[in-house]
């Protein structure tokens, strides 16, 4: 076929679209092997999920087609009508009567069964390229920020009102972007105190130390929040070091000082003593940023009072915020309850599956415990278990080894872009696939929580294989037109 010179054919990246084909045909497979039963196997009878999944993927290849036939301005004019309509989709949604496996999510339409929730990540990352591509655009102008999280956080509220967390949680994807476009790394490394004090709070909130009166996760949280304020104030804060000092030696001795005290003298709750240090440097920070007038100091002093009330309300939201099987999945990842026949279940027969797989695996079509269906949902969200008992670790190995090939190859379309919608929309794209890559492995091997999002190209589902499929090829699309020959 010869195609004109400023044919998109000629310039869009094969070597993506070649790992996107071999990807949904693996993951195809993969389908196959997780809804075959016993007897002679026709996979492309309609009725069987192999079936669908074939129609799924053959008007993902159309679609994919028509993508690359589109103008790529049409991205950039239309981006935010593109959003707001789906979050109009989105808001509608959460009014829907019908409920399947709880989730309002789900839009019914006769046979078919489309989750709006897979499509406006599309629209997000349009929306959020646009607004980050205008000219005036800078993350250090507080108004910029605050716009750029409502757009992230608007449908992630939407999609919590249809009681599809799992889904919810993937636009904290987006924040990855924001940091490659300049957020200060503070925020980033906020949000991960903010997880560390979360997992170490709930996970020791009910173990006593030694004293049999100090609660360890308190105690551990508490130590961390006066520790990391003096890290704090030596990396930001360099004219005056001597303070980050005084506040490692003298926070450190009072911690272990406190601590022998109450273990071998009198027993006291040693976090009583912890509050009253924070209560102490927080008073310091404030002090110092009136007196030197640096920000840095009272930024610090809002990160120590903020720990310390998300550390006091970690609790009430675990407890009465968390739904009862969102708190169980978690008790049960954390280790503080054991529960193999109900919310351990799934990832407990998720890793018998893939242990049974060993080396080289038992084969296609021959893993015993997914076609007995011991694995629930073993065909979308715990597919990879089927790889793993199949393929064994050589052939999981391999799949993850596509896994990174893409995620590589898109990091180097998203560094070549000359404008900066198109690097937005590229790191986007990546984040995304990134966040459902590491949790949706690490929720089949017992390293995340459970929380229902599929594997890009390999769940079964025509919603989260269109999405993907959109999400992907409209920045083959854009990048195809980065030197201006790509027009259709």
């Amino acid at each position: 076929m010869v195609y004109k010179k400023d044919s998109v054919f000629k310039n869009v990246d094969w070597w993506t679209v070649m790992l996107y084909i071999l990807l949904v045909v693996c993951g195809w497979f993969s389908i196959c092997g997780a809804s075959y039963d016993y007897g002679d196997p026709n996979f492309f009878d309609f009725g069987m999920r192999s079936g669908k999944q074939f129609i799924w993927i053959t008007c993902s290849l159309g679609l994919a087609s028509m993508i690359l036939a589109i103008d790529h301005r049409t991205f950039d004019t239309y981006a935010y009508l593109i959003f707001g309509v789906l979050l109009l989709l989105l808001f509608a949604t959460i009014f829907n009567p019908n409920e399947i496996k709880g989730s309002k999510s789900w839009i019914v339409l006769g046979p078919i069964s489309i989750q709006p929730a897979e499509f406006a990540k599309f629209g997000t990352a349009l929306a959020l390229a646009k607004f980050i591509g205008e000219y005036t655009f800078s993350l250090s102008n507080k108004k910029h920020l605050m716009a750029s999280l409502v757009i992230i956080l608007l449908p992630m509220f939407l999609i919590i009102m249809q009681k599809e967390t799992g889904s919810a949680l993937v636009y904290l994807s987006f924040f990855l972007v924001l940091y490659r476009e300049g957020m200060p790394g503070a925020i980033l490394f906020a949000g991960i105190c903010a997880v560390v004090y979360f997992i170490v709070g709930i996970r020791f909130s009910e173990v006593f130390m030694a004293d049999e009166m100090t609660l360890w996760g308190e105690y551990a949280v508490l130590s961390l929040i006066i520790l990391l304020s003096g890290l704090l104030v030596q990396v930001y804060c360099k004219t005056n070091r001597t303070l980050a000092s005084y506040i490692y030696i003298i926070g450190g001795v009072g911690i272990i000082l406190g601590t022998l005290f109450s273990f071998y003298v009198i027993p006291f709750n040693i976090c009583n003593l912890l509050r009253v240090m924070v209560g102490i440097l927080f008073v310091t920070m404030v002090i110092y940023s009136l007196r030197e007038r640096v920000f840095s100091y009272l930024y610090i002093s809002l990160f120590v009072v903020g720990s310390t009330v998300f550390l006091f309300s970690t609790d009430y939201v675990f407890s009465k915020v968390l739904e009862p099987h969102q708190k169980v999945r978690i008790e049960v990842l954390l280790g503080m309850k054991d529960d193999p026949t109900g919310a351990g279940y799934n990832v407990n027969q998720s890793k018998i599956a893939i242990g049974s797989g060993g080396l080289t695996g038992k084969g296609f079509l021959n893993g015993t415990q997914t076609k007995l269906k011991y694995v629930p949902e073993q065909d979308t969200d715990f597919i990879f278990c089927t790889v793993g008992e199949e393929q064994g670790f050589v052939g999981s190995s391999l799949v993850l080894f596509l896994y990174l090939a893409l995620i590589l190859r898109l990091i180097v379309l998203a560094e070549r872009q000359p404008t900066r919608f198109a690097r937005v929309y590229g790191y986007s794209v990546l984040s995304i696939f990134f966040f459902h890559l590491f949790i949706n492995v690490g929720m089949v091997l017992g390293l995340t929580p459970v929380i229902g999002i599929p594997l890009p190209f390999f769940s079964y589902g025509g919603s989260s294989l269109w999405g993907f499929t959109i999400l992907l090829f409209v920045f083959l699309r854009i990048d195809a037109a980065r030197y201006g020959n790509g027009n259709s």
